[in-house]
């Protein structure tokens, strides 16, 4: 029999007919390269925990809203640090990749731009979660929480939405990047204003004489993820004092949060459509 012959020929699928698996690869990938670099799981981690007890113990005393002190009202903006920090470090692997070669052959490859981005939002996101939902149960030991599983299906819900904008928030600046010390530059420049600006350590003040904060924090869709991790954990008692502290409605967190994803995944999709000539600034 022929070598040529149908029996000796081998089905190839083509890789262009199933998107879903490269994007899985892709992901999966991501995960593994994170979790055996343990210093970038530290970091991650380590970081926001160490803000949160030292603010929270300093602070706890000085500064009360209602029935609430400090540790409690940081620890959602805590929460969606670690989000943002593990969003972002996983979106230097771009830069990494670029670097290596790994990036060069994924796009000569026939998958589609959109199974990539999928891939890599996918991958940074899991592991943002991840780590966010085992710190979010230190909150099962905080005062005032509330402990319907419906309630915390719905904060991990929420932090996932939060962990795919913020990394694909993180992979629109990184393809513009040919370094890491200038992805570490843009992300103190503009991602660490965004947290603090995002009622994360102190409350968005009323529209009045801090008019310009206030809009500040409100344009800032992070403040909607904040605040909306903050009322699903602590329901909305203490928050609201008129003439004071401004504070969205859970469905507004909600909304404008999917509406922040949306936009940051169909800009991570445009933008790895586009060459790169070296850093954004």
């Amino acid at each position: 029999m022929s070598p040529e012959s149908p029996a000796h020929q081998t089905k190839i699928v083509p890789v262009v007919s199933r998107p879903l698996l490269a994007a899985t690869m892709l992901c999966w990938r991501e995960i593994i390269r994170f979790f055996r670099q343990r210093n970038r799981v530290i970091g991650a981690v380590g970081t926001p925990l160490i803000f949160w007890l030292l603010f929270g113990t300093g602070l706890d005393r000085s500064f009360q809203l209602g029935d609430q002190g400090f540790r409690e009202y940081f620890f959602p903006g805590t929460v969606v640090m670690i989000l943002l920090f593990t969003s972002i470090f996983a979106s230097i692997s771009i830069i990494e990749d670029r670097r290596e070669g790994f990036l060069q052959s994924v796009l000569v490859s026939p998958i589609s731009r959109w199974s990539m981005v999928l891939g890599k939002v996918l991958g940074g996101t899991l592991i943002a979660l991840v780590q966010g939902i085992v710190f979010s149960l230190l909150a099962l030991f905080l005062p005032g929480v509330k402990t319907e599983l419906a309630n915390w299906f719905s904060i991990f819900s929420l932090m996932f939405v939060i962990s795919v904008a913020l990394t694909a928030m993180g992979y629109v600046l990184a393809w513009r990047m040919d370094s890491s010390q200038g992805f570490h530059a843009i992300m103190n420049l503009v991602l660490m204003p965004m947290w603090l600006l995002s009622g994360a350590f102190f409350p968005i003040p009323a529209l009045g004489e801090n008019g310009i904060l206030h809009w500040v924090m409100r344009v800032n869709p992070l403040t909607y993820g904040v605040t909306g991790i903050r009322y699903l954990m602590f329901g909305d008692v203490n928050m609201k004092t008129p003439g004071v502290f401004w504070v969205p409605e859970l469905a507004t967190c909600w909304i404008v949060t999917a509406l922040f994803a949306a936009v940051a995944i169909f800009f991570a999709w445009k933008v790895s459509g586009s060459r790169t000539t070296g850093d954004l600034l």
